[in-house]
């Protein structure tokens, strides 16, 4: 399967630029996520790969071959939109046959063969003679997988299919996802504004902001290493803490009251200059009693997030800080907690963007 390149992809719509200058790679036989709020440019994005888009300039390549203003029907693409076409009067198996039916080089054992595989794939065998109405959203969505899938494209691409699809169905769904991607490694692009999604599914996150694409790594690597502010804000439930602190203009140290000792200034900082600290909410600890090196905090809040951890707001000298925690280890506790955190989970930026990724204390 080819990669696909995208060289200074530009969309404007009138003096509106939806995508600008994007250069990215997808790799072939991986499946990357375009992740981002609405209106950040990425379903433009995957409909100029799609070929529903029209580039105003830049270029689009598969491999070696420049597709950039070549038609859908020329791409050899398969597309799974958040409200899929299809036929209510044929069944699972005669809907995911129906784009079969336009190869006449396929055999009628061909294109039986290729609807059992994607039907074993999906785990949806014993639905084949149902009819559509019969199905609910999240196998009607693998019905449209299916029918992708089974025409043996070198891309897919996926439009938000699960937007629609209430929560169980959604997770048999990205486990189907995860199984296509896994059997077939073709190249799939695939669009969400959904986190957990993405985690799960990308090889490679690009995420996006504003038409641009902010980084794209491996979602572990993007997680715990954003380049930027809004990186450490969107990706996490809650996300980062920011903490703004000036550098000491005497002794270039920077004094965070979540640690019982002033930072080192970063490399490539200048005293007086005012930092952002960015600190995970699962990276800082929680104790019930005092320990060597912690801090004391005053609890504002504390709720039970839906994955069952304690989510604490907690003020720490002037600063809010939200932390995650074992509900059992503060069961009970007052107003009163103690905090440490490792260095390493310590992240500078300057004006949104990160500066550094090594913070330790002052001599």
């Amino acid at each position: 399967m080819p990669d696909i390149r995208v060289e200074r992809l530009t969309k404007k719509f009138g003096a509106f630029v939806a995508v600008r200058e994007l250069d990215i790679t997808f790799p072939e036989n991986t499946v990357t996520c375009l992740l981002g709020p609405s209106g950040c440019g990425k379903t433009t994005l995957l409909r100029m790969i799609a070929g529903l888009e029209t580039p105003t300039s830049g270029r689009i390549l598969f491999g070696e071959r420049e597709v950039s203003q070549l038609p859908p029907r020329k791409r050899n693409i398969g597309m799974v939109f958040q409200y899929p076409v299809m036929y209510p009067t044929l069944s699972v198996a005669e809907n995911i046959e129906r784009p079969l039916l336009m190869d006449r080089a396929l055999s009628a054992a061909e294109r039986r063969a290729r609807i059992d595989e994607v039907l074993d794939i999906l785990q949806m065998a014993d639905l084949a003679q149902a009819f559509i109405g019969e199905l609910d959203a999240g196998s009607r969505q693998k019905v449209a997988v299916g029918r992708a899938v089974a025409r043996h494209c070198d891309i897919l691409l996926f439009d938000e299919p699960t937007t629609n699809v209430e929560v169980n169905n959604k997770l048999q769904l990205i486990r189907a996802f995860k199984e296509v991607a896994r059997r077939l490694k073709q190249s799939i692009v695939y669009v969400t504004h959904d986190q957990t999604e993405a985690m799960t599914l990308a090889d490679q996150i690009a995420l996006m902001r504003d038409g641009e694409i902010e980084q794209c790594e491996p979602p572990r690597a993007l997680y715990n290493d954003p380049l930027t502010e809004f990186g450490g804000w969107f990706l996490g439930n809650p996300g980062m803490n920011f903490l703004r602190h000036e550098v000491s203009p005497d002794s270039g140290r920077i004094a965070l009251p979540l640690f019982d000792r002033p930072l080192a200034m970063p490399e490539g900082a200048a005293p007086g200059e005012i930092l952002t600290v960015g600190i995970r909410p699962e990276a800082i600890e929680a104790h019930a009693a005092a320990v060597p090196g912690a801090v004391a905090a005053r609890v504002l809040n504390r709720s039970i997030t839906i994955g069952g951890q304690l989510l604490l707001k907690l003020r720490v000298g002037e600063d809010t800080l939200k932390v995650k925690s074992d509900p059992e280890r503060l069961a009970g506790h007052g107003d009163q907690v103690y905090l440490s955190c490792p260095l390493e989970a310590v992240i500078f930026f300057r004006h949104g963007r990160r500066i550094s990724h090594a913070a330790a204390f002052a001599d």
